[in-house]
């Protein structure tokens, strides 16, 4: 029995001792990124920038494979359900956490069936209003909207994406009301702005700052935890509003079962190619700042965005598709 015992305890010891080897060779084939859009956009140039980047960090191929379709459900599925090796990663946005608020089913459970490896950036916003808006501060706008009752707008690219539910937050946050006008994209929203059609809107700031140079429209703040690096001159909401934070997210998932040792490789390397300092400048040009977070610090900005975002649809009363 002895016997028995102690080769039972080598082969413990032999398996424990073999993970954090199997990490060091990893990868040893091709890995996979899951885009959830077509290919082209903003999300596509992320994923294929710092996929070039680990390309080089493991001299094995990063291949771009791109599943559009349901508001991103349809690429985070394919990722919660391939196999759990780590050769198989996706690049998400916000949406991630705001899907199960807006959707009746959901082929995945977000919590159960995926790991989050790191955020990749977080992505700064700008409340912006036309140029002719009688209020250039946030306080300024929560006081007009409340003497104004019905008279304030703000418009968004659509129902339940992250400029939608900037607004519900700001309106739940500060305690005011106005009306939310969704047009099926940015073009029309913009061009309603500029126009004095509607109040203001939420964009991405590397979007805002042309028009606000230009004259076209008026930046009032920032919705960061803190003021946008290289736009410090803009204050945030949350010195007027504490607790208001909007930023959208892009991070890294896998599928929950994929070994610990492999998800801390995947991350530590991810980490490296983001603080490269060529990714950096392009990242930072574009009005956002690396995070290259831990899995364990992504997965708890998961839970907390997936409360947040639950609590802020319910409020704003969203039904659910």
């Amino acid at each position: 029995m002895r016997c028995i015992a102690n080769t039972g305890l080598v082969l413990c010891l032999g398996a424990f001792f073999m993970v954090p080897a199997v990490a060091q060779d990893f990868p040893k084939g091709p890995v996979k990124v899951i885009v959830p859009f077509v290919a082209g956009g903003p999300t596509d140039a992320m994923a294929r920038m710092v996929g070039a980047k680990l390309q080089e960090i493991w001299g094995q191929p990063v291949v771009m494979e791109y599943k559009p379709g349901a508001g991103t459900v349809l690429g985070v599925d394919a990722v919660a359900k391939s196999p759990p090796d780590g050769y198989t990663v996706g690049i998400v946005p916000a949406a991630l956490t705001v899907n199960p608020s807006l959707r009746k089913s959901m082929p995945y459970d977000t919590v159960k069936d995926i790991s989050g490896v790191t955020q990749l950036v977080a992505t700064h916003l700008a409340l912006v209003t036309g140029p002719k808006a009688p209020f250039n501060t946030v306080a300024e706008l929560v006081a007009y909207a409340k003497s104004n009752p019905g008279k304030v707008s703000f418009g968004s690219p659509g129902v339940g994406g992250t400029a939608h539910l900037a607004g519900e937050l700001l309106k739940r946050t500060a305690g005011f009301e106005m009306e939310h006008i969704p047009y099926k994209g940015s073009a029309q929203a913009i061009a309603d702005l500029m126009g004095g059609r509607i109040d203001l809107m939420f964009d991405a700031l590397s979007s805002a700052l042309p028009f606000v140079k230009s004259g076209k429209f008026k930046m009032i703040a920032t919705n960061g935890a803190r003021r946008a690096p290289g736009n410090e001159q803009y204050p945030t909401v949350a010195e007027t509003f504490p607790g208001f934070e909007v930023t959208s997210l892009l991070g890294m998932i896998i599928p929950s079962a994929a070994p610990r040792p492999i998800v801390r490789r995947i991350q530590a390397d991810t980490a490296k190619a983001l603080n490269m300092p060529d990714v950096k400048k392009i990242i930072e040009a574009a009005g956002s700042e690396v995070v290259g977070s831990t899995p364990e610090q992504f997965d708890a900005l998961i839970q907390r965005e997936l409360m947040k975002w639950a609590k802020v649809v319910a409020a704003a009363g969203i039904p659910k598709e």
